[in-house]
């Protein structure tokens, strides 16, 4: 069986390469990354491919075949991770400290990667073949738009999707969806010694603002056993040019979470409806909706689903928590689940450590993280 001391030097090979999403400052596509994955496949004899995505951008694929033909279980993480300004540490370094790894995408999600690639690398020297087909992948831009899973679930077929986000290696079967999205209000500027001769678009967004925060039509009346109820957050402000001229634009970026049972286009519906009574309350506000730049569906699998039943079995052997658990962030199983394929979310770290200022993960986590995927893997039919 793979050591420990393996796992833990191919994580720390992950979390010295930089690759922070291309959307954040410092960031550039996953090429390096990637081929470092598909290197170690290589090197261990496991077929895998490259699935392009974009430029420089592409997900690894790596399959060991199983008993029979037909079922599949996949393995999934991505390799992309958040920005890495305001760290307090060196983000790239992988300083070891106290039963810890430190680093960007240490515990976000380079651990549970790194474990489900030695769990595939040491099944396949085991020379014990798995009931059904396993692919591990690692995926691209999950911290931004998702387009790496959304290309992997083109014509997929599986039976099972496990994703690797921190979970403190308990089994989360719901998650909240997100929904992100802005508002604009449009003035008219003017010279601030005579603010009567334009119209003050920040001011403007104010009464926005103040409706937004007792409208309970945005929020709903749903809510869910695992995952509790929705949220909303209005995350930025932007507005104005400079102080002495009146702003003719200012506008605000929403973040919407969504339980399941929602609808992330119903939502969307109820904000028009919110500001189409605030345009009649007030002639001369101009505000509109922009179109979504996040629509994400939330996850509820079935605690019925063989993924589940199989991993809570895997996981009391392990005397780790069996029990389904929600978690309030979204993922890339989600996008499984909307491809019909049952998915659950499983991985080393605890989410209050990721995108964090110091990221780090327990190591102690990251070992029963390999244990855990190697017997899924042997243990799922």
């Amino acid at each position: 069986m793979m050591s420990s001391a393996q796992v833990l030097d191919t994580l720390s090979g992950l979390v010295r390469i930089n690759s922070v999403n291309p959307v954040y400052p410092q960031g550039r596509p996953e090429a390096e990354i990637q081929e470092y994955v598909l290197a170690f496949f290589r090197r261990h004899g496991i077929p895998a491919v490259q699935q392009s995505v974009a430029p420089d951008r592409y997900n690894v694929i790596a399959c060991l075949p199983g008993r029979r033909t037909g079922p599949r279980i996949v393995f999934e993480a991505h390799s992309d991770t958040a920005g890495v300004e305001g760290m307090t540490i060196a983000p790239f370094e992988a300083a070891l400290r106290n039963g810890r790894l430190y680093g960007r995408g240490a515990c976000d999600t380079k651990a549970g990667l790194a474990a489900m690639m030695h769990a595939l690398v040491d099944l396949r020297h085991s020379g014990c073949r798995p009931p059904c087909e396993v692919w591990v992948v690692a995926a691209v831009d999950e911290e931004h738009s998702y387009r790496g899973v959304l290309k992997l679930c083109e014509n997929l077929e599986a039976s099972a999707a496990v994703v690797a986000e921190p979970t403190d290696m308990r089994l989360a079967v719901a998650s909240k969806g997100c929904i992100r999205w802005r508002i604009t209000v449009r003035g008219k500027s003017a010279h601030s010694s005579k603010p009567d001769l334009g119209v003050n678009a920040i001011m403007k967004m104010a009464h926005v603002l103040v409706a937004l925060e007792s409208e309970p039509a945005l929020l709903g009346s749903s809510t869910h056993p695992l995952v509790g109820s929705p949220t909303l957050n209005v995350g930025l402000i932007e507005g104005g040019t400079q102080i002495n001229v009146v702003p003719e634009f200012c506008s605000i970026a929403i973040d919407r979470r969504v339980v399941p049972g929602e609808v992330p286009d119903q939502v969307l519906g109820a904000c028009e409806q919110f500001l189409e009574r605030l345009r009649a309350s007030c002639s001369d506000l101009d505000v509109a909706m922009e179109p979504p730049m996040v629509k994400d569906w939330p996850l509820d699998t079935p605690p019925d689903a063989a993924i589940v039943q199989c991993a809570a079995k895997v996981l009391e052997q392990e005397r780790l928590d069996p029990r389904p658990q929600g978690v309030p962030f979204g993922s890339d199983a989600s996008k499984f689940a909307r491809a019909r394929i049952p998915a659950v979310v499983l991985g080393p770290g605890s989410i209050d450590q990721a995108h964090t200022v110091d990221e780090y993960v327990e190591l102690d986590q990251v070992e029963q993280a390999f244990v855990v995927y190697r017997k899924l893997m042997c243990a799922f039919e």
